[in-house]
């Protein structure tokens, strides 16, 4: 189950990345499930990656080699069927010896290749099964990998998502294209369970990490699916300066902006389509929180809203039960929040204003607004000028269905 269209955009090679997907039979025989990104020489990598402190083991070494190469590694690994979390000492030395692999194979050094993980948590990492293939996966490395590549870092995933957008600046012409993957355990804090990006635009190291963190923070690190921040969740962005353009160095340049334009443009329709297809999903919700005081209240508002299990099942019956979402609102934390001045919208019809139902509303309106597959929640709080917004989905059977068999 998932909302909307399923159909993959046209996606864009980036000059400088090669992408080759290969099956190494992790979880199932046959499956597509091993990534190899390759990196032009010289290119540069920002990346963010999860805050949960059980980190995943490739997260610890993906960490330490991309500060070791210098932020500049050429290879990407990445496999799905197996986490390697939870896996202490070992699977620290597994994350090592399949990075070993690929350098060796590659004729790189081992800092400069960064492993990935996703799937069952606390499971050893089948090292042989991976390091069988990666012959093969050199072998196929194409610039045209994309679309292969966003359904092979699937896991409960129903469809790959994968975004691209061209763009000009002063005569000279770029490219960003970018995958992901993410369906479930899903409240980034960061980025999303895993996601790559890249462009063929020369930039400084510190710039492209400043522009992969602002554009994190408005897509991926506004979505919600069940509130569970993973401990695999990594998102990296590769320039890697094909386009030949002079080094973008400076933030109030005009290369920059148009970059960090178009990357928050894929990095939101990435994160959305995450939502979209989130575990058993079918809605898809904005939340939207305005005339806050600051940014971090309507934050707070519109993720308790959507973190909430009673508003996330009545979204699915689209049962327009409006006492849950008065209740999340009051339990926010906002600070000497006048509730008399609160008012409450599902889509364009008013629900609640001052502390109460709203004399206009009636629950056949209220039935249709929560009839459609894509429903905003609106949340005025008269209060201040901030104003936010958050994704998310519903809770259906399907989601503890898929859940509960998740190892079986």
């Amino acid at each position: 189950m998932a909302v909307g269209n399923d159909v993959l955009p046209t996606l864009y090679p980036v000059p400088g990345l090669r992408l080759a997907t290969v099956s190494a039979g992790i979880k199932k025989p046959g499956r597509q499930d091993l990534v190899l990104i390759e990196a032009a020489p010289g290119s540069n990598c920002a990346a963010v990656f999860t805050q949960n402190a059980f980190c995943a083991a490739p997260i610890t070494v993906a960490r330490e080699h991309w500060q070791a190469c210098g932020r500049q590694p050429r290879y990407l690994l990445v496999n799905t069927g197996n986490a390697n979390a939870g896996t202490g000492k070992q699977g620290i030395a597994d994350a090592r010896a399949t990075s070993e692999a690929v350098a060796a194979l590659a004729e790189v050094t081992a800092e400069q290749v960064l492993p990935f993980s996703t799937g069952v948590i606390g499971e050893p990492l089948p090292i042989d099964k991976i390091t069988a293939v990666l012959p093969a996966a050199l072998e196929a490395l194409s610039p045209e990998g994309w679309a292969d590549a966003a359904s092979g870092i699937m896991t409960t995933d129903t469809r790959p998502k994968a975004s691209s957008k061209r763009f000009s600046v002063a005569g000279r012409d770029y490219v960003v294209t970018g995958i992901a993957k993410g369906a479930g355990m899903i409240r980034p804090n960061m980025a999303t369970m895993l996601a790559y990006l890249g462009t063929d635009m020369a930039v400084a190291p510190e710039l492209l990490q400043s522009a992969l963190s602002e554009a994190v923070n408005i897509s991926f690190n506004r979505i919600t699916i069940d509130g569970d921040t993973s401990t695999n969740d990594a998102c990296a962005l590769v320039a890697t300066g094909a386009a030949a353009n002079e080094l973008v160095s400076q933030q109030d340049s005009p290369e920059y902006q148009a970059l960090l334009s178009s990357l928050q443009e894929v990095c939101v329709d990435l994160a959305q389509g995450l939502v979209r297809d989130g575990e058993g999903a079918s809605k898809f919700v904005t939340v939207q929180v305005a005339g806050g005081r600051q940014e971090q209240e309507c934050l707070d508002v519109a993720f308790t809203i959507a973190h909430s299990p009673l508003v996330k099942t009545a979204l699915f019956a689209s049962d327009p039960n409006w006492g849950r979402l008065l209740a999340a609102i009051g339990r926010a934390g906002v600070e000497d929040l006048d509730v008399n001045q609160v008012a409450l919208y599902l889509n364009e019809v008013l629900i609640a204003e001052r502390g109460c139902r709203a004399q206009s509303y009636t629950e056949e309106q209220g039935q249709q607004a929560m009839a459609p597959e894509n429903i905003v929640i609106r949340v005025e709080l008269n209060r201040g000028a901030a104003e936010a917004a958050v994704w998310t989905s519903d809770f259906s059977y399907d989601y503890v269905r898929i859940n509960a068999e998740y190892r079986s």
